[in-house]
């Protein structure tokens, strides 16, 4: 007899707790009860040290303000579509606390549209952040770029103060305008070796001080100068 006492009354506190739970479960949901709510913000980022002001701007959530459901989704979308917002991921904690994380596009070059200066990351995006100036010591691009400009970035920056801008040419290969108006015709394969070749013919005989308009490096075999 005690022992059927003892397993009805854990059995009602389980219904009643099964019900409490899911009441709870249901009202945030549904965006009710004081768990909806907003308390507090964090956000983070993977790059350390960046200002994060437009994130916040973007989140645009005060405390007491209701994030569930379609409303979370926008929130994390708005933040998604801020410049220099690679990735966003938001979510509203159990404490009442809206963790916000993002990845960043980290430029590693600039593209021009002849006016203003773009951020340019690794993989070719073109951040919407520009500038009416040119960072120094900086490659610059113009023109569509390809999904990966990581390589030739890191060997134009060994000559990118003779370096006007560069430009894919045909989706395959690339031109390097020189500051003294040099177009320079790289070959589709192997840019690296032919801008080695060009710093080497540079500093034995100054060819980019030199009169020219074109230097035609398309043929490993040989270079072709107008």
């Amino acid at each position: 007899m005690k022992r059927s006492i003892w397993f009805w009354l854990y059995f009602i506190v389980a219904i009643l707790l099964a019900i409490y739970f899911a009441t709870r479960i249901v009202m945030i949901c549904t965006g009710h009860g004081t768990l909806s709510y907003v308390r507090t913000m964090s956000i983070t980022a993977d790059i350390p040290n960046k200002d994060l002001t437009p994130v916040v701007t973007a989140a645009a959530v005060a405390p007491g303000t209701r994030a569930f459901g379609e409303t979370l989704n926008a929130i994390n979308a708005r933040i998604a579509a801020t410049p220099g917002i690679k990735n966003a991921a938001t979510r509203r904690l159990a404490n009442g606390n809206l963790a916000i994380h993002v990845q960043l596009h980290q430029a590693v070059a600039q593209w021009t549209d002849g006016n203003q200066y773009f951020p340019l990351s690794a993989d070719g995006t073109i951040v919407n952040k520009p500038s009416d100036t040119r960072t120094p010591n900086t490659v610059v691009f113009r023109g569509p770029v390809p999904n990966d400009i990581s390589g030739i970035t890191t060997t134009a920056q060994n000559m990118v103060s003779d370096i006007d801008y560069l430009e894919f040419i045909e989706n395959r290969r690339w031109n390097l305008h020189t500051i003294d108006g040099i177009t320079i015709m790289l070959p589709e394969q192997n840019p690296d070796a032919a801008i080695a070749s060009l710093m080497v013919l540079d500093k034995n005989h100054n060819i980019l001080s030199k009169d020219l308009d074109i230097i035609d490096m398309r043929d490993s075999a040989r270079i072709l100068v107008k």
